[in-house]
């Protein structure tokens, strides 16, 4: 099966999915494309996400917010990281700035979210 073929099918999954359970789709990163989340995203108010790679499909996740600076343990997934905080499961999903849900970062293209109101962009 080509990439192109491929890119299709799982762009047309995501949006049977979210036609299923009633959320915005979202494209689905293409395999590979998590490690293309490497690096520095930026947020508002001095905020960020930094993603680093390491062996298989693990992620250290550091997240700036306004109480400071954390670190977590993430696994790659199909289409999301996936991580633990505070006890809650979390979930790193690629969006664009409106599915941040920040009024800020709407006008953004390339964005990371964890959760609505918690968003970090590229641009």
């Amino acid at each position: 099966m080509s990439k192109a073929t491929s890119a299709v099918l799982a762009s047309l999954a995501a949006l049977l999915v979210a036609a299923c359970d009633g959320q915005p789709a979202q494209a689905v990163p293409a395999p590979g494309a998590l490690n293309e989340w490497t690096g520095r995203w930026t947020g508002v108010e001095g905020t960020y996400l930094q993603l680093n790679a390491g062996p298989d499909a693990k992620y250290t996740v550091v997240i700036r917010n306004l109480d400071g600076e954390r670190s977590f343990e993430g696994v790659g997934r199909a289409d999301h990281i996936a991580f633990e905080r505070d006890g809650r499961q979390e979930k790193i999903r690629a969006t664009d700035g409106a599915g941040t849900g920040m009024k800020w970062l709407a006008g953004k293209s390339r964005c990371l979210t964890v959760r609505p109101g918690e968003g970090f962009c590229r641009e």
